[in-house]
């Protein structure tokens, strides 16, 4: 992953109302969610919504697809993991010092 594709992540999520989408995207994992369920579940309003999704998914952060009438809004796991590969990568100097995903949601609980 590049420092421009990081940054652009990085900005997307900087914004609170896109990282409460996001997290709640994530949490349903490969169900997804559309985005009235993502209104009902956050009071975000509709165009407000559309916006932060736009930048969400321009981001790379999150997938879209279309399910009958219906869009279905994913996390991008291969790229959420690039990104956490991108900030862990010169963790330490170089040198192994144990820090996991596991231990890092350990932390911030």
């Amino acid at each position: 992953m590049d420092n421009k594709a990081a940054a652009h992540a990085f900005i997307a999520l900087g914004q609170e109302t896109r990282l409460n989408i996001f997290r709640l995207i994530v949490q349903r994992g490969d169900k997804g969610l559309c985005p009235s369920q993502i209104q009902e579940l956050l009071g975000v309003p509709g165009a407000t919504l559309s916006f932060h999704l736009r930048e969400l998914l321009s981001s790379g952060l999150l997938t879209v697809e279309r399910q009958s009438r219906n869009l279905i809004y994913r996390p991008n796991g291969d790229f959420t993991n690039q990104l956490l590969g991108f900030l862990l990568d010169n963790c330490c100097g170089g040198k192994s010092c144990g820090v996991t995903l596991k231990k890092l949601k350990t932390r911030s609980s």
